[in-house]
């Protein structure tokens, strides 16, 4: 073999015959963006996106955790996800479950080709340590199929970087939509109704009592229990490339496909009382009407919240904002209206944050 096959196939083996381009199907995957906090307590109450966007919890358990973006890392990581044990849960009931999840659309998953003959094989490898030698498992979570491939992983109290190749599924096609397809899940907590069967590594199947491995550690079992993740990765083929680092406005705008928020700081201006969200125009006596340009086209039409203070300014007086409702939107535009004292009908004039510099306006379009 001449010098230049050896470099050619050398490149092709390095980049799962993927020369170019991105490789990495997580997003988030050095936990730089983190929009709505970068530091939550008490998660594990409910399914939650707490802090670092795209990571949810999906908890089922008395046992609770702050969760938070922490400056630590390997080399060349400035930051992981931390979690850490504030309440633990050493009785665990059957139907118990903890889990840190990412979710990803059918039509970015196409070139995995599941559900053909020639499916790929994928693999996922991440950074992790914790405060003490754990074992947990990862999971390859079909929710268009509701099938499951699981492999355990050790955690130690150094940062590892762990390598796990799931073999390609020939069973069950990925939906080609906007909707979740496939799960990334870390098991760091499970009943027997998903550790009760014999686990076997790296197998598709259907039978939840095998989704979580044999050796299974809880994340619950001690409040002293912590863990630690970073430089998630997940790509086509059998090799784990070197991580793939993307630029933190890439990051930010991926995220945004599946959550935005309006901030003060967002507006641009750093007073109060001229953070204008947009203009306003009075339907009705006390309904004024808004539109909102998205910066990111989202995934699917938001659900719209708010908390903090904001205020009508129609003819150049302020009336508060009690509630926020959709008018119609798209992934484009959000067009709502606020919920005001009287007005006047046909007033124009502007929404902004009421002398409060940590309102927010949330627009949520997550899977």
């Amino acid at each position: 073999m001449t010098k230049a096959a050896e470099l050619a196939k050398m490149g092709e083996v390095l980049t799962n015959s993927q020369i170019g381009g991105r490789r990495n199907i997580v997003i988030n995957c050095a936990m730089q963006v983190a929009q709505r906090a970068t530091s939550a307590t008490g998660v594990g109450s409910g399914f939650a996106y707490p802090t670092l966007d795209r990571y949810k919890i999906v908890p089922s358990t008395s046992g609770r955790a702050t969760m938070t973006q922490t400056a630590d890392g390997p080399s060349g990581f400035a930051n992981c996800l931390k979690l850490e044990c504030t309440t633990a849960d050493t009785s665990i009931a059957a139907t118990e479950y903890f889990i840190l999840r990412q979710s990803f659309e059918g039509q970015d998953l196409q070139s995995l080709k599941k559900g053909t003959s020639d499916a790929e094989k994928v693999t996922v490898s991440f950074y992790v340590k914790g405060n003490a030698s754990a074992t947990y498992t990862c999971e390859l979570d079909d929710a268009d199929n509701t099938r499951h491939n699981s492999q355990e992983f050790s955690v130690t109290t150094n940062w590892t970087r762990v390598i796990l190749t799931f073999v390609g599924d020939t069973t069950g096609a990925f939906d080609d939509d906007n909707a979740r397809s496939l799960n990334l899940d870390f098991w760091l907590h499970a009943g027997s109704n998903f550790t009760g069967g014999t686990h076997t590594d790296n197998v598709w199947h259907t039978t939840d009592n095998q989704r979580v491995g044999d050796s299974q550690s809880s994340f619950f079992d001690s409040t002293d229990r912590t863990f630690f993740i970073t430089g998630i990765q997940m790509e086509v083929g059998s090799q784990a490339t070197p991580f793939e680092h993307r630029s933190f406005g890439e990051e930010l705008a991926l995220c945004q496909r599946y959550f935005q928020q309006w901030t003060q700081e967002a507006s641009g201006f750093s007073t109060n009382n001229y953070a204008a969200v947009g203009d306003a125009v009075m339907h009705g006596s006390t309904l004024p009407f808004m539109q909102y340009v998205h910066p990111t086209v989202l995934r699917a039409t938001p659900a719209i919240t708010f908390n903090g203070n904001f205020a009508a300014n129609i003819s150049g007086s302020d009336y508060a904002i009690s509630s926020l409702l959709i008018n119609t939107s798209t992934p484009y535009v959000t067009s709502f209206y606020g919920t005001t004292g009287a007005a006047g009908a046909g007033n124009a004039g502007y929404m902004r944050a009421a002398n409060d510099g940590d309102a927010s306006i949330f627009f949520n379009s997550e899977l």
